[in-house]
């Protein structure tokens, strides 16, 4: 199972994927005026503006669901793993996927929110919904809601519940099964409750666990304030195959940065735009604003929190696959959280295990929880024309048995069958949101024009000549002011 997992990841995984990535990132940043710098501040107001609504969750709701997402065991194990195999450049070139990839998010956001419906009540939306509204290919639509059930519902859930239950296992000595059943129990509780409660637990637990995590990296990195210098040194002069020990690894360093950085921060790979249709939004653009900036968080935040811990205390080992070892200080030591733990331990000994595996706790069950969502999502697309409530409960039913599955089996094969999930949306996704590239700037131009004219942007397709936005074509009422409603009230 293991060795054909490893064949299967390895054409999924090939160059041409991690350059369709780069490219991508790099083409929208240039097609959208480095839109990722240009408006950093307008990315951030739009983060707390907007209200939730019947159908619809808040900018801050739909924000703290893709970080869900986004922030998971790939920000703690996946920066470790990074590292270990591919030297301290893979650092480096997991900030430029994230730097470029906020382009990437943005256009998906946007899209998302373009060709958003509403079902049963609630807002839906994705890449399915976009590439059959957008692109007019509904075999291509269904194709990558399939895809997507079956990634999120059951290969990429067991690679968060093995951390939960490896970190719980190593800090307090939990049994990995009992830890299953309790996150099995957790989870139902939630995804039971609909999505409004999944938005709420996140909307909490999100900006809780992110903070905590950064303020502990930042007491280490000014603990050890004078190893910044020549950490930055190493990250830049082996990711560009400068550095005297790193530099015949450059390949590995771009391949597991630019790899682990998608795994993190999801640009590209259609995850976030579901959370994002959900928003209740007068413009498509507010969306992809705040997705574009949840890009940052997660990576440059959280992952290089993990980095710089790592780094600057010296706890790690590299060994390129295939390879003898460059560094091995910390001996026998699986890559993953255990670096991370080691790393802790140098500044509060005794307390490294049971903070990583508290913070895994939070991180990697609320991104199970947005796993489910995101499935959820692409059954009900499936299931648009006859909703089959019979297939919501087995959906639930097997992303709880994923997730206890998960916590019982190896790492190596969880991660293996989470690559498999997380390269199979991203091509699908990626080719997608390039066809669709017009539309996508048409969006950012509208809200511009919109800005500048002092308005707050209400989005029209019928007047950009976006076609088959049905929701905004028909049902959408924009929001009167409160200074522009009339006081002239009849009563009768």
């Amino acid at each position: 199972m293991e060795s054909f997992v490893n064949w299967l990841n390895g054409i999924i995984w090939s160059d041409a994927l991690i350059y369709l990535c780069l490219a991508t990132g790099l083409f929208y940043t240039f097609a959208t005026r480095f839109m990722q710098v240009r408006m950093i501040k307008e990315m951030f107001k739009q983060m707390f503006k907007g209200k939730s609504s019947e159908a619809g969750i808040s900018s801050f709701q739909a924000l703290s669901m893709a970080l869900a997402g986004r922030v998971g065991t790939g920000n703690i194990a996946g920066v470790a793993t990074a590292i270990a195999f591919g030297g301290p450049g893979a650092v480096f070139w997991m900030w430029l996927i994230a730097f470029l990839g906020a382009g990437s998010a943005f256009v998906e956001a946007a899209l998302g929110q373009v060709y958003k419906t509403k079902q049963n009540g609630q807002f839906r939306g994705g890449p399915a919904y976009y590439i059959e509204k957008g692109l007019n290919m509904k075999w291509y639509a269904v194709l990558f809601a399939i895809v997507t059930v079956l990634a999120t519902g059951v290969l990429l859930p067991g690679v968060q519940a093995n951390s939960i239950a490896s970190g719980m296992s190593t800090a307090f000595n939990i049994d990995p099964v009992i830890t299953g059943i309790i996150l099995v129990i957790l989870l139902a509780v939630i995804i039971f409750g609909g999505v409004k409660r999944i938005a709420n637990v996140a909307q909490i637990a999100v900006p809780f666990m992110a903070a905590g995590y950064i303020i502990m990296a930042f007491l280490i990195v000014i603990m050890n304030f004078s190893e910044i210098p020549a950490v930055l040194s190493m990250i830049f002069s082996s990711a560009f195959g400068a550095h005297a020990a790193f530099g015949g690894i450059i390949g590995a360093a771009i391949s597991w940065g630019v790899k682990r950085g998608i795994y993190s921060n999801e640009a590209g790979q259609g995850t976030a735009p579901h959370a994002a249709a959900a928003a209740e939004v007068s413009h498509p653009a507010k969306q992809g604003l705040v997705q574009a900036f949840s890009i940052y968080i997660d990576t440059l935040f959280v992952c290089s929190a993990t980095a710089f811990m790592i780094l600057i205390t010296g706890m790690y080992n590299v060994t390129p696959e295939g390879a003898d070892p460059i560094v091995n200080n910390l001996g026998d030591v699986s890559p993953g959280p255990d670096f991370t733990i080691r790393a802790v331990e140098t500044f509060l000994p005794g307390f490294g295990a049971p903070f990583i595996a508290i913070a895994l706790l939070f991180f990697a069950f609320t991104t199970i929880m947005a796993y489910y969502y995101m499935a959820e999502t692409n059954l009900a697309y499936i299931n648009q024309k006859t909703r089959r409530i019979w297939t919501e409960f087995v959906l639930k039913l097997v992303i709880l048995a994923a997730t206890f599955y998960g916590s019982v089996k190896t790492a190596s094969l969880a991660w293996g069958l989470g690559d498999i999930g997380v390269g199979s949306m991203a091509w699908l996704n990626i080719i997608a949101i390039l066809l669709l590239t017009k539309p996508a700037l048409k969006v950012l131009k509208d809200y511009e024009a919109q800005k500048k004219e002092g308005k707050d942007p209400v989005f029209d397709p019928v007047k950009l000549g976006i076609k088959n936005a049905e929701f905004w074509e028909k049902e959408y009422i924009p929001e009167v002011p409160a200074d522009k409603k009339s006081n002239n009230t009849l009563n009768f």
